[in-house]
């Protein structure tokens, strides 16, 4: 049994990636997996403030939810994260979860072996336009957590409307994902 937290930073409730990780975490319940899913829109995450005060503190001196989200990444054996692309990026909420784990880079070594599932949703039916998403996210993985395993990456091509990701092959592809990690 693997522990397995999966963070939607999609601002919809429902939205479609906010749909692909409830279908991975059906999928990793249903294989056996002790499954936590966050959504970043119902917790408070303020920006990294650049002060490096979390250094000596070990952890951020802002009084929110990322001290306690990053120890939850700290301790999953499988992390999926989830942003529809705005701009060709990732979304604001999961950019400052990423920044705000700066807090704890003493503690990257600990997810070695850890592995990844990057979920992308965006209307535009191209992988190329998600590029950029998926750099700065593997940058993330590849260059921070070293070590670290990427297992997949589910991309949800061609989703515009609220809910429009259920009719898309994609939908299992998240299950069948879930139920493999």
């Amino acid at each position: 049994m693997k522990k397995v937290l999966v963070i939607s930073a999609s601002p919809r409730k429902g939205g479609n990636s906010d749909l692909l990780c409830d279908e991975f975490v059906r999928g990793a319940t249903e294989a056996g997996h002790e499954v936590e899913k966050i959504r970043l829109a119902e917790k408070n995450v303020g920006f990294c403030k650049g002060c490096y005060a979390c250094q000596k503190l070990k952890k951020c001196f802002q009084n929110d939810d990322a001290n306690e989200l990053v120890e939850k990444m700290l301790s999953a054996d499988v992390i999926v994260l989830a942003t529809p692309v705005y701009f060709y990026s990732m979304d604001a909420q999961l950019k400052a979860l990423i920044d705000r784990s700066v807090s704890r880079w003493d503690d990257f070594g600990r997810f070695k072996g850890t592995e990844f599932w990057l979920v992308i949703t965006a209307a535009d039916e191209s992988h190329e336009m998600m590029s950029a998403t998926l750099e700065g996210l593997r940058g993330f993985m590849r260059d921070c957590m070293e070590g670290s395993i990427e297992r997949g990456v589910i991309y949800g091509t061609g989703a515009y409307e609220k809910g429009a990701i259920r009719s898309l092959p994609v939908f299992k592809e998240a299950y069948d994902a879930g139920k493999s990690c």
